[in-house]
């Protein structure tokens, strides 16, 4: 949106008190330029009453009744005036408006209380936003966000079959149902699994999710799970078994356990045991155990052939090995040189080893590129916290304050929140760079982004 949108639209908000108001309105926020509603005058303030002579509830209904070729559209302006718009166009062309919510509905919490959350182990003090559970099926398609199907009415199922909106993301984290009720801490819980029927008999395409927790449902439990998931073959496409992370602020919580290297090792065997079941009869390797396991158990990652396409990508399984691919292939095509500079990276620990490789394969080609390597100990959520993307501005700076670095501090941008410059403790790249009187590099996620941010920083 251009500012000069923006401040038409905040201006329109404020005269309406929109901020405060229930969305059952969808009020248009912004009109792309030589888009169609531009065309047809609609402007900021708009509101969409109906398509095709149907009201429009939420982002799916718009997606939907917004795909026709012809469509008859009833919006009302701001002095209250209607105006009924005959539109012709080609067909799933957009119409070139947003909304002032997302999912042009209020947003569903989450009614678990499961074991594991992770937002139950967040400090106080902390920004709103960052306590809000989630758990709306519809963010599933728009953002793959994970599921547990509890808040999912059976006219939401009838929806998603009526619509054939694929794929929806799930998180199953057992398929016994009495179990299931004890970790999500939800009485309807187990019956919420017999969506999974209804979706796979409507041909929807999924993907899975487990987060083990130890002595709970691993060992017996995962076998369990798995064996029933893999009845969901093909439309089921994959299922991703991640450990659950456990900060320092579990006070009142349930007691769990960390998983130890021998856990990890009997967890890759269970999963490794079935992969070459289920390739065998179709062809693909369905469970997939995210990269935490291997690290933990201090074993090789498996080649790029195992993840099936990387279709659990976005859920931490393949990521080292994709990064670790697209570096190599990137080297392999580049001359090294004489270039000079001096960077800093910093990491957290699970990563850690992995960077030191990828930094030492870059200077065999471009030996006097010098890279300072810092491994960031999560003392804000805990030293039980290793990946990169959970790490805060609070500890970059302290651990970081007075160290050696150089020309540009890289960061990965799973540090960042989505669309934001602002890292998980409200602390923003540009603090940090105040504080440490470095400029910080963001390295996106290409091995390619990779290697241009250590010998060449950001391209103008």
């Amino acid at each position: 949106m251009k500012n000069e949108e923006s401040s038409r639209w905040d201006s329109y908000k404020e005269e309406a008190g929109i901020g405060n108001m229930k969305q059952h309105k969808q009020i248009i926020t912004c009109v792309k330029p030589e888009s169609i509603a531009k065309e047809m005058g609609l402007e900021i303030g708009d509101i969409l009453i109906s398509i095709n002579g149907t009201a429009v509830k939420d982002i799916f209904d718009f997606h939907y009744l917004v795909n026709d070729e012809y469509l008859e559209v009833l919006i009302q302006k701001a002095d209250g005036e209607e105006w009924e718009l005959e539109i012709e166009k080609e067909y799933e062309e957009d119409l070139g408006i947003t909304f002032a919510n997302g999912l042009m509905d209020e947003y569903l919490s989450c009614t678990n209380g499961c074991i594991f959350c992770f937002i139950d182990q967040m400090p106080k003090g902390m920004r709103d936003t960052l306590y809000f559970k989630d758990d709306d099926s519809r963010l599933s398609f728009l953002q793959g966000n994970y599921v547990t199907l509890t808040n999912m009415k059976d006219t939401d199922v009838e929806r998603i079959i009526q619509y054939h909106l694929s794929p929806i993301n799930i998180s199953f984290h057992t398929t016994n149902p009495e179990l299931r009720v004890k970790m999500l801490k939800n009485r309807f819980a187990g019956d919420a699994l017999k969506k999974v029927d209804r979706l796979y008999e409507a041909g929807i395409e999924m993907n899975g999710q487990i987060v083990l927790c130890k002595g709970i449902n691993d060992g017996a439990e995962l076998e369990r799970s798995i064996q029933d998931l893999q009845r969901y073959i093909p439309y089921l496409r994959s299922v991703s078994v991640v450990p659950v992370g456990l900060t320092k602020f579990r006070d009142g919580l349930a007691k769990l356990e960390s998983f130890e290297r021998e856990d990890a090792k009997q967890v890759l065997n269970i999963i490794h045991q079935w992969q070459d079941k289920i390739y065998k009869e179709h062809g693909f390797h369905f469970v997939h155990p995210g990269d935490e396991w291997y690290i933990l158990a201090e074993e090789e990652m498996p080649s790029s052939n195992q993840y099936d396409g990387y279709v659990q990508l976005e859920n931490g399984v393949g990521m080292v090995r994709l990064l670790s691919d697209e570096i190599s292939d990137v080297l392999k095509d580049i001359a090294g040189d004489d270039r000079e500079c001096v960077v800093s990276l910093a990491t957290g620990v699970s990563a850690f080893s992995f960077i030191k490789t990828y930094i030492e394969q870059i200077q065999e080609k471009f030996p006097r590129v010098k890279v300072h390597l810092y491994k960031i100990i999560n003392n804000f959520f805990g030293e039980k916290i290793t990946v990169a993307g959970l790490l805060t501005g609070t500890d970059l700076i302290a651990q970081l304050k007075g160290q050696e670095l150089g020309e540009r501090l890289l960061l990965s941008h799973n540090v960042l929140r989505a669309g934001e410059q602002v890292l998980l403790d409200d602390i923003s790249v540009e603090e940090i760079k105040k504080a440490l009187q470095v400029q910080i590099h963001i390295v996106e996620s290409s091995g390619a982004d990779f290697v241009n941010a250590v010998i060449e920083g950001e391209k103008k």
